[in-house]
């Protein structure tokens, strides 16, 4: 089972990283958000930050259902996350190992220029 903290600790031991300022944890590299704390919003009731579950850049859409088809209890979406390449990864059904591998994955992913989500040359 892992934590906010535990999500704290690997995202900080990667090189470039940044912590935002926020209610829960955010982190970017290169000024892009790989991990934060996900944004919960219900209709008619404020935004509340849950940092029990992470959202997690995972670089493109096959690769998002991929890990929401293949493991559903570390992994889920709502509607507001729909076209985007990220995942909700619910930290109580973690260990320390995978989230180390996840965020590394997303780190890795978000601070590669030729990576996913940029233009390549032509």
């Amino acid at each position: 089972m892992a934590s906010a903290a535990d999500v704290r600790e690997v995202a900080l031991s990667l090189a470039g990283v940044v912590e935002i300022d926020s209610e829960g944890f955010d982190f970017r590299v290169v000024g892009k958000g790989f991990v934060w704390s996900y944004p919960e919003r219900q209709p008619g009731r404020p935004r509340v930050i849950r940092a029990d579950i992470a959202v997690l850049y995972v670089g493109d859409e096959a690769e998002k259902q991929a890990l929401l088809k293949g493991e559903p209890e570390l992994f889920f979406t709502t509607p507001g996350y729909d076209g985007w390449p990220l995942v909700l990864l619910r930290l109580d059904q973690v260990d320390g190992e995978r989230l180390e591998e996840l965020v590394t994955d997303a780190w890795r992913m978000r601070s590669d220029p030729g990576g996913p989500g940029r233009l390549a040359p032509r």
